[in-house]
């Protein structure tokens, strides 16, 4: 009877212990917001001190919202969240002097929920094919793309990427 019982409350502990561990698990890398935002919508704006630029943010990164502003990727995580947000713009209007944003210059994203402070760690230029640019990171990471070569005329076949990293919030 002992050894049944005991063996009942070591699965028991096992089991809670598991299921403690899992949960724990999917809280740390949850990084997908819970709600959508419909297309189109204005998320906030995209500062780069460097240029004196402050961009307007859209949700989406169709042709209708690149034509107003920065798009978000909408399978991106958002501003502030774990995981890779993903901005992009056009490289004939909003990102035309991307180019001269350097490892160490500040990016800072407001939103509603804050003011997301980000400091480039690298500058990437990959294949227009390249998706690696849109897989989600481990900790909060902005990453900014646009077609490049900045004066090619045409279907340009590749992308200037900068990732940067988050180093502060203000709510």
């Amino acid at each position: 009877m002992k050894r049944t019982f005991a063996c009942l409350f070591s699965a028991a502990g096992i089991w809670l212990m598991s299921w403690n561990g899992y949960s724990y698990w999917q809280g740390v890398h949850a990084t997908v917001s819970s709600t959508v935002t419909a297309s189109g919508t204005v998320l906030g704006t995209l500062t780069i001190p460097k240029l004196s630029l402050v961009l307007p943010i859209y949700e989406g990164t169709t042709e209708k919202e690149l034509k107003k502003g920065v798009g978000h990727e909408p399978n991106s995580a958002m501003p502030g969240e774990t995981g890779n947000v993903v901005l992009s713009g056009h490289r004939d209007t909003v990102f035309r002097k991307l180019g001269k944003v350097e490892v160490g210059d500040e990016l800072v994203v407001e939103t509603a929920a804050g003011r997301f402070r980000y400091v480039v760690k690298k500058v990437r230029i990959v294949s227009e094919n390249d998706r690696t640019v849109l897989v989600d990171k481990p900790r909060p990471t902005l990453t900014v793309t646009t077609c490049y070569p900045f004066q090619f005329i045409g279907d340009a076949k590749q992308r200037y990427v900068l990732v940067a990293y988050l180093t502060s919030v203000h709510h």
